[in-house]
Parts: structure tokens; sequence; C-alpha cells
């Protein structure tokens, strides 16, 4: 399912959305246009065996470990892994910007993807594959997709739905759409084999964050006193 647009009328601009598309876009074309896309994800992935034992491993990072969870958050492997998410950035990222407001929207994004990775990192730990590196702001925009859930659940995305050799348009609450994109990610993560070079874990747990994030920095309303009866 690929999402195109929600229903969502927006009351001002997401202008934290769009300067973190930028960012991204900007990084994904400084790996094209510099050192290369694969050389760049061993210089700026978060690569398990680093974030444990503080040490770096050749080619030098960009950053000392373990702040390559940071500038892994804003690297992609290829075109289509840019493109799939920030498409996805876009659609739900904008309205859980102006419930959040800007700068906690930037706080959650940035939590939700250290969270990730710290999610795929002990995952790694235990698999005993500590030196494949992570990119990709997926984790994030999992943390995104969840708070999005919580604080629009009838929101309407219109989907592009492949059903056998037809491909439908069909607006889907937001709720399912998302709840199956996380089905999807828990069981991929539970029996993937670990070579499809896809970190679920970091889905699965930017997911989970993002749905206790959002309810620590939601906006409440402010309350007022009624009036005094005399």
């Amino acid at each position: 399912m690929i999402p195109l647009k929600d229903d969502i009328e927006l009351s001002r601009p997401a202008v934290a959305t769009v300067a973190l598309i930028a960012v991204n876009v900007l990084a994904f074309a400084w790996q094209v246009l510099g050192p290369g896309v694969n050389l760049s994800v061993q210089q700026g992935g978060a690569i398990p065996y680093e974030i444990l034992t503080f040490n770096d491993v050749a080619p030098p990072d960009l950053v000392p470990p373990p702040l390559t969870i940071l500038t892994s958050m804003f690297l992609h492997g290829g075109l289509l892994h840019i493109g799939g998410n920030m498409l996805f950035l876009w659609i739900f990222g904008r309205a859980v910007e102006v419930a959040l407001g800007p700068a906690r929207f930037l706080a959650f994004y940035l939590v939700s993807g250290v969270a990730a990775a710290i999610s795929q990192t002990v995952l790694s730990s235990f698999s005993g594959d500590l030196l494949t590196p992570m990119v990709g702001a997926s984790g994030a925009i999992a943390g995104v997709l969840a708070a999005y859930m919580v604080l629009f659940p009838r929101a309407r995305v219109l989907t592009l739905v492949p059903i056998f050799f037809f491909i439908r348009l069909m607006y889907l609450p937001a709720f399912f759409f998302i709840g199956a994109w996380f089905l999807l990610q828990l069981l991929s993560a539970m029996y993937s084999a670990g070579g499809s070079g896809v970190a679920f874990f970091a889905h699965v747990g930017g997911f989970l964050a993002g749905l206790v994030l959002v309810r620590l920095l939601r906006r409440r309303p402010r309350y007022h006193a009624p009036h005094a009866p005399w």
C-alpha cells in the first residue's frame, strides 16, 4: 500500500517537516555527488559494534560513535529508500507537527530515531550482526506514524492498493493503514531471516517510542476556571 495524501486541513505551514525533508535530500545529494552511497553509509551509518564499544572502525566516521546514530538518520541507501521515506514523512509528519508544535515535533522525531537505532542495535547484539550499518529516516518516521495514529485515528488516507493485477485508489482510515503497516513490520522483524537488509526492529522500536512520546509531548487544552456564581 502506498499513501498519496490525507484529508486533514492544516491550520499553518509545517516548516519543521519541510526542513527535515530538505536536510535529507541535501544529505542524499552529498552521498551521491561526494563519497558515493556505499562509502557514505559506512562513514555515517550507525554500526552496532561502534555504538556498543564507542570504537570507530574503518573507514573513519563522520562523527565519533555513538553520535553516528544522528548522522545515520539523514542518510539513505538509494533513491527508492529516500523517496519512500520522504513520502511518508510529508504525508504524516505535517499534521503531527501542527499538533505538537515545531520544536516538540523535532525533539519527538530525533528521540524516536534514536530509540529505533538502539532497538536495532540490541537485536544485532543478540544475532551477532554487529558490523552492518543502519541508515535511513525510517525509525524516526515510524514514531511519526505512531503519533499520527494516536492523534488522528479517524483521518482518511488516500492509498494506492495493488489487488492482484489491478491497482485501486481508496481512502483508508489512518488507524487501519498505520496498524496494518506496523503489523507487517512486526511480523517481518519476528520472522525475517536477517538477509533482507531492512532494519525491521528499528521500525518497531521507533513506533513503540512514538506511542509513548506523543502522550508526553502533545499539547493539553488549557483549563479555564468557571466563573463564580456571585
